[in-house]
């Protein structure tokens, strides 16, 4: 039995979170879904998942719910059709939210945000800038304290994928990646520590499935300790031209 047990899924009701629910549970663990909606978020998941009634959006409604919990994986996002301001309400500020309910408690930590992060001319950072709103949640997750992977899936369930994964850094990539796959590997990176402190996109293809995740981490190479970004990011986002929230809320965890 793994020393990790009960894992917040953030998400969970979401079209990836749905298998996270259900790999964790493979793996001996007990998902803690975070919802909204009670009833709703039951016709959604597996049968006897365990729910938890928060509000991303709300600080006070997350503290019971972060309480007990050993672990989170983010894999929370604004539906495709969010108004502009909700990639920092709830890419950024759902982060930012949670950190702060654990107070000064620093579980594990698995962190989903995207490929293109980076890119800050992609067109995915017209209008509401999603691209920089999920940067700077992966800044807050960095300098959190807590020990932390950082996944950056490619395209999901686009292309010719399956079930064998491979990683890479730089954030140059454009695959497609099966969240059937994906949903394993956040799991996965919970449990082995050669995935702590890393930050990486993730694919997947056809071939054997894989296996073996110590080695496929183990390819990553680890964030500078402190670090705003990741190993091999482009330093196009500069801390002192940031949002007057960003910059308290990064000093903010940087005191604690």
């Amino acid at each position: 039995m793994p020393s990790t047990d009960r894992v917040l899924v953030v998400g969970a009701t979401g079209r990836t979170g749905r298998y996270v629910v259900e790999a964790a549970t493979a793996r001996g663990l007990t998902p803690v879904a975070l919802v909204r909606n009670a009833s709703r978020a039951r016709k959604t998941l597996p049968p006897g998942t365990e729910i938890v009634v928060g509000d991303l959006t709300a600080p006070d409604t997350l503290t019971e719910a972060v309480g007990d919990t050993d672990a989170v994986i983010f894999v929370h996002g604004s539906d495709d059709d969010a108004r502009p301001e909700s990639f920092e309400r709830i890419d950024y500020g759902g982060v930012e939210n949670v950190l702060r309910a654990l107070g000064d408690r620093r579980p594990r930590i698995v962190l989903q945000t995207s490929i293109f992060v980076t890119r800050r001319d992609h067109s995915f950072n017209d209008g509401g800038h999603a691209l920089d709103w999920k940067r700077r949640s992966e800044r807050l997750v960095r300098l959190s304290g807590a020990p932390y992977t950082i996944v950056r899936p490619g395209w999901l369930d686009a292309g010719e994928t399956g079930p064998h994964l491979r990683i890479e850094q730089g954030d140059a990539g454009e695959d497609g990646v099966s969240r059937a796959a994906l949903g394993a590997l956040l799991v996965e990176a919970l449990l082995d520590d050669a995935a702590i402190g890393k930050t990486f996109e993730v694919y997947s293809g056809p071939g054997t499935a894989t296996k073996d995740f110590t080695a496929l981490f183990t390819e990553a190479r680890p964030d500078a300790p402190g670090a705003l970004d990741a190993v091999d990011d482009t330093p196009n986002l500069p801390l002192d031209a940031e949002p007057a929230r960003v910059r308290d809320d990064l000093a903010h965890l940087r005191t604690a």
